[in-house]
């Protein structure tokens, strides 16, 4: 319905720049009140007016020297020389008597006066009632507007949604009731998209020579392939240093799921997203005073919304839990949400659990259904490139005093932190940690077969056709060489 009487009259009431506040006036459009029209005419032509009675009273009188003047006394007045006094009609008032001659005033003058001393007040006042009026109008037809401005609202964020996808490279998901998170090359929408030097490269050239070229400020968004469902992928053990990605990752998982069920696009290759009923997320520090609640408290407190809330069908995106204790405390807790989150008697949801505590990477093989990822990193004696890259296995590093390396540390106090790292390990009992890995370490060779082996862990052979079959082989050997 596109309103064509309401729209109609809007147009012929309204004019197309309205003052910001409707008792100002000059909103009503010309032409649209006779009378408004009349007052501004006063209020914008007075002087004209005043001519135009001038003029016609020396013709009617055939007195030359008659003129018009105004002053605050008597207001405006029609002075007539004494030569022509014989000549005033009787309809003139006398009003002052002067050397040279004499003043008098008429009831139109008087009129006049008024009408052009309150044509301001008037005119806004008039106009503020036709606004009432026409706001009257306009209030019996809410449902038609309303029904309208819906259509147009879906309208308009459909199409954003359309011009999003096209410009950033998105693909159409399939969205079923399998369970099943499935992505290929998945990117994070909004960190690609804020990062000017955020450029999308597949999977085949990031895996290339030319990587070894790419710098930490300047590195390219690397996508990342997700498989996730309720049966042998339900919960994902994500470990890796700060500030390689396992945030960024989690949340570009949640975020496409979020998009794929409100009718988007999303950025990947390609995607089949099984719908979930809730996102539930536990993802950074925060703290509230006010109501005398640390940020560990806090984190417990939303932790255990999730798990009562949470359903088999849930997401959950959940970023070092226990952190905020002492190890031993905070492990326990992680170990102990990780467990219920697995298992399927309890709650069984899909979850990506990131987490520095390295010791639950054992529980891979352990619980049905928890897997270990890791992020990739290239290391060069103290110096260290996070790949950005996804791939099956736990770290047995968080490289922390190296991440406060780049972060800026002076180097006295990083060299200090690496003396009593080695003397806690020491007198802990355990090995000290092993120097950083030589740059053939860890390869994107490496990368890239445990890239095919995932691959081939997931896919159905059964159900590939001979063409198929054909195809993915060709895409493995791709990969690997």
């Amino acid at each position: 319905d596109d309103l064509p009487q309401l729209r109609d009259l809007l147009q012929r009431a309204l004019v197309d720049e309205p003052p910001f506040s409707v008792r100002e006036g000059e909103f009503i459009r010309e032409g649209f009140d006779p009378e408004v029209d009349r007052l501004r005419g006063i209020l914008h032509g007075g002087k004209g007016i005043i001519a135009q009675i001038e003029a016609r009273e020396k013709e009617k009188t055939g007195i030359r020297t008659l003129k018009i003047g105004y002053n605050k006394v008597f207001g405006y007045y029609i002075e007539v020389s004494n030569s022509f006094k014989d000549q005033v009609p009787e309809t003139y008032i006398r009003k002052q008597t002067l050397v040279n001659g004499e003043r008098y005033i008429t009831q139109e003058l008087k009129d006049l006066e008024h009408d052009i001393l309150s044509a301001s007040d008037r005119v806004s006042a008039l106009e503020y009632e036709l606004f009432t009026r026409l706001r009257q109008e306009l209030s019996g037809h809410v449902a038609r507007i309303q029904a309208t401005a819906a259509a147009v609202a879906e309208a308009d964020c459909l199409c954003s949604l359309a011009v999003v996808a096209v410009k950033n490279n998105y693909c159409c998901p399939a969205v079923d009731e399998s369970g099943v998170i499935e992505i290929h090359q998945g990117r994070h929408p909004v960190v690609e998209a804020m990062r000017p030097d955020a450029l999308f490269v597949p999977n085949d050239t990031y895996m290339g020579r030319t990587q070894d070229r790419v710098s930490l400020k300047h590195a390219l968004f690397v996508p990342n392939d997700t498989h996730m469902d309720n049966r042998d992928d339900t919960v994902a053990i994500i470990t890796g240093p700060n500030m390689a990605g396992k945030s960024t990752y989690m949340r570009q998982v949640a975020l496409m799921v979020l998009m794929a069920q409100i009718g988007s696009f999303v950025p990947a290759k390609a995607a089949r997203l099984g719908i979930v009923d809730r996102v539930f997320t536990r993802i950074g520090a925060s703290d509230d005073l006010s109501a005398g609640q640390s940020t560990f408290m806090v984190e417990m407190t939303e932790v255990s919304d999730i798990l009562h809330a949470a359903t088999d069908k849930s997401l959950l995106i959940l970023d070092e839990i226990g952190r905020g204790t002492s190890t031993y405390d905070g492990m326990s807790i992680a170990r102990a949400v990780l467990e219920y989150c697995a298992d399927k008697k309890l709650l069984g949801a899909k979850t990506l659990f990131a987490t520095h505590y390295h010791e639950l990477t054992a529980l891979e093989g352990q619980i049905p259904g928890v897997k270990n990822y890791n992020i990739a990193v290239r290391a060069r004696g103290e110096e260290i490139v996070f790949l950005r890259k996804i791939v099956p296995g736990g770290a047995d590093r968080s490289y922390g005093i190296e991440v406060a390396k780049l972060a800026g540390l002076p180097d006295a106090v990083v060299s200090r932190a690496r003396k009593i790292l080695r003397q806690l390990e020491e007198e802990s009992g355990r090995p000290a940690a092993a120097p950083a890995p030589r740059e053939d370490q860890v390869s994107f060779a490496a990368v890239a077969e445990s890239q095919v082996i995932d691959r081939l862990r997931r896919t159905q052979v059964d159900s590939l056709t001979p063409l198929e079959a054909l195809q993915l082989l060709y895409e493995l050997k791709k990969k690997l060489t």
